[in-house]
């Protein structure tokens, strides 16, 4: 199955790692240390495009970590992943 992100992203929900709000998770250094490495290394995906991202779903793709900015919040990607991820 796949979880819809918005603006036509899908993502395997095998993959989801978890689901997180920008607003709570971005207070931690690790986390903001986290997203600017994969904005480095490529593995920042800005699915939000225009839009100013929520949340972001963290996901292992292809034996690789991959971070996707979602412009949805994290209580409405949940319930859209439903039972399937959590």
């Amino acid at each position: 199955m796949y979880l819809n992100i918005g603006n036509g992203y899908l993502v395997p929900t095998s993959a989801v790692i978890g689901i997180f709000d920008m607003d709570n998770a971005t207070w931690s250094r690790r986390t903001r240390q986290t997203l600017e490495a994969a904005e480095q290394s490529g593995d920042l995906i800005n699915a939000a495009e225009d839009e100013l991202p929520n949340a972001f779903v963290l996901c292992w793709e292809q034996n690789r970590q991959k971070i996707y900015l979602s412009m949805l919040t994290a209580a409405t990607l949940r319930k859209r992943a439903g039972e399937t991820v959590f």
